[in-house]
């Protein structure tokens, strides 16, 4: 038995999801309803991520 290959999208949007977390913990700006300038393309990245990953699952089904 082989093992499977690492999911690319996957571990990017794991990321994204562990660098948005870590940013809005640090910044009380990013807390509230309005991301800073520097968390806005952070949670950006991270939602565009959750998008693609979350449409191939449902392509998958």
């Amino acid at each position: 038995m082989s093992a499977r290959p690492t999911d690319d999208l996957f571990v990017r949007y794991m990321r994204a999801f562990q660098d948005s977390t870590e940013h809005t913990a640090a910044c009380p700006t990013c807390q509230g309803e309005t991301p800073c300038a520097e968390g806005a393309p952070i949670h950006e990245r991270f939602a565009r991520l959750q998008d693609a990953y979350t449409a191939r699952q449902k392509q998958q089904r």
